[in-house]
């Protein structure tokens, strides 16, 4: 194995992401409805109890579970505990979920007269007579024998498992999946992945030194890459590493959209892939013919094409590279024999 193909072995999970950016993955969470609504209540914590008090300058028990609710969640509540009560979904005790609310009873009166909202750990965010905005445990002798029961009010978004806009059967799942879960490349916070969205060049030197590592000895070279420029770096070690070059008035364009055949001589390049006589007789592109600058790169990466993305009698190398071609790519090229 020579040492482009150990360098891609060894990094390959750093790659993408981060110069494909803003992503996320689905294995990032981000805040539940009810984690912001207690992290909201907890801005509160100390501001006194006030009977009948519905405002950052004293709340009572309802007050208090009413207002976080509506200005963290946009959720309407009734005006008292036993109102309330009446509202969401019964959980047992054993069920709980941050932001559900926790009702007491025979407190001040019989029946139920106060609320809180559960925080988590066995803790309940409510306002307290003694303590103001506080955090009580539901095994407090004062609180646990008081407990009469929780409503789940807050109905959570469903988070998709998978993108929406990449079926499974699609030629290209496993391609992306594959990738995916290692990390390598992941959707946006919107659960999509958006295949057809473009590659620019300066994104493309980005992801090919995250995986190579390799450290220019001068980073100023183009007009057009400052050295404050997001991706300087990178630009010019792809550069004097002939991966990536610039065009002849010494620009590099870093914003770009990359082409497929850009991409294909890129992959080519970075993953050292050599053309056999076989690719060479098997794939023929109508568009493409063999004294093409690109042509060994795009008949090697369409011969190692295990997606069928690259199939058919034109390649269309003046068409911008996507994110999922560029995927595949990667895909390909890392499972190359």
């Amino acid at each position: 194995m020579n040492r482009c193909k150990k360098a891609i072995t060894a990094l390959l999970a750093a790659v993408m992401l981060l110069t494909l950016s803003p992503l996320t993955s689905f294995k990032t969470e981000a805040a539940s409805v009810g984690e912001s609504i207690v992290a909201y209540g907890k801005k509160f914590m100390g501001v006194p109890y006030v009977f009948g008090g519905t405002t950052p300058s004293g709340f009572d028990c309802s007050g208090f579970t009413q207002y976080i609710y509506r200005n963290a969640a946009n959720i309407s509540l009734p005006r008292t505990a036993e109102q309330q009560y009446n509202v969401g979904t019964a959980v047992s005790k054993s069920d709980l979920q941050v932001g559900d609310l926790v009702f007491f009873k025979n407190t001040y009166k019989a029946g139920i007269s106060h609320v809180g909202v559960y925080a988590g750990g066995n803790m309940v965010l409510n306002a307290t007579s003694s303590q103001g905005i506080a955090l009580v445990s539901l095994s407090n002798t004062y609180w646990g024998p008081r407990y009469a029961g929780a409503k789940r009010v807050v109905k959570e978004p469903v988070v998709p498992s998978w993108f929406t806009d990449v079926p499974t059967t699609d030629t290209t799942y496993t391609a992306i999946k594959t990738l995916t879960d290692k990390e390598v490349i992941n959707g946006f916070e919107d659960y999509t992945f958006r295949p057809d969205a473009k590659v620019t060049r300066g994104q493309a030197a980005a992801i090919m030194n995250r995986v190579l590592g390799l450290k220019p000895e001068v980073m100023s070279h183009f007009t057009d890459v400052p050295k404050t420029y997001r991706f300087a770096y990178d630009i010019a070690a792809i550069r004097e590493a002939g991966i990536i070059t610039g065009f002849d008035d010494k620009t590099f364009r870093p914003e770009a959209e990359m082409t497929r055949n850009e991409m294909a001589a890129i992959i080519q390049r970075a993953f050292d892939l050599q053309m056999s006589q076989t690719a060479a007789a098997s794939v023929r592109y109508s568009d493409i013919r063999a004294d093409h600058w690109a042509y060994e790169g795009i008949v090697t990466m369409a011969s190692i094409d295990k997606t069928g993305l690259f199939e058919g009698d034109k390649f269309y190398g003046t068409h911008l590279a996507t994110r999922e071609a560029f995927t595949v790519a990667i895909y390909n090229a890392t499972n190359a024999q």
